[in-house]
């Protein structure tokens, strides 16, 4: 079972680049992130077309997340973060697929640091790390996917002392970050790529594509017997050369049946 991340950054503007990347890699399931499209602006007819089901939370202009399926129904578990009901951006949607529970997300970006904006992210790790304490310990294989905004170390980021006062690499989001391995969760990628250097974003600018100056702020987290599993952890470099294409590239894990 081959479970794919991306942050679309525009799903209606980049829907070519998109599809594209789904006819050619064929991931079984995939978790969206940036829609940047309301809830009824969602291109389902051409997402079904391509051969899959979707379950989608818009917001107009900024955020929303979204999950397909091509192995088999959607069985939508929470749309939204617990923990805040006055908190209404489209930032977290969850489902079992083929007896996999996957919740995908789209953390909060923080910056500028400090101020409003990094004191909302660091609650919002806070609300996640309370919900994912009750999903841990289930029998069930659990796949936490999406773009968690965080560079947990100095191997995730092309020039770590060019970013130490920025919201994705503050200590206290690495912090946050550490918090949720120490409930139990791994990270996938690293897990299998202890030393390497991956990156899933790029600036648009500067050449940084070229260059591989590059973030690892995509991730995979896995609770132990989604572990079990775990056969396979890459990042799919193509479509961030396309033309009109996101600056995130797609990550994805393989499960074991």
């Amino acid at each position: 079972m081959r479970i794919a991340t991306y942050n679309v950054n525009g799903i209606n503007g980049r829907l070519p680049v998109l599809l594209r990347w789904l006819d050619l890699a064929r991931p079984d399931v995939v978790v969206l992130q940036e829609l940047k499209a309301a809830q009824d602006r969602f291109p389902e007819a051409a997402i079904r077309e391509a051969g899959y089901d979707a379950i989608w939370h818009g917001q107009s202009q900024w955020n929303g997340v979204a999950l397909l399926s091509r192995v088999g129904e959607i069985h939508e578990t929470r749309r939204g973060l617990p923990g805040d009901p006055g908190d209404v951006q489209s930032r977290y949607i969850e489902a079992a697929v083929n007896g996999v529970l996957i919740a995908g997300l789209y953390v909060p970006n923080g910056n500028p640091r400090p101020g409003p904006k990094f004191d909302y992210k660091l609650r919002w790790f806070e609300r996640l790390q309370t919900h994912l304490a009750s999903l841990i310990e289930l029998d069930a294989p659990v796949i936490v996917a999406g773009d968690f905004n965080v560079m947990p170390s100095d191997l995730d980021v092309y020039a770590p002392e060019r970013w130490r006062e920025d919201a994705l690499f503050a200590p206290e989001v690495r912090e946050a970050w550490q918090r949720l391995l120490d409930q139990g969760w791994t990270d996938a990628l690293r897990h299998l790529h202890p030393n390497e250097t991956i990156y899933t974003f790029w600036k648009y600018w500067r050449r940084s594509f070229e260059r591989n100056a590059g973030l690892r702020i995509d991730h995979f987290l896995l609770n132990p017997p989604a572990l079990d599993r775990l056969l396979a952890a890459e990042v799919d470099t193509r479509p961030r050369g396309w033309e009109k294409t996101s600056d995130h590239a797609p990550a994805w894990i393989v499960l074991s049946e």
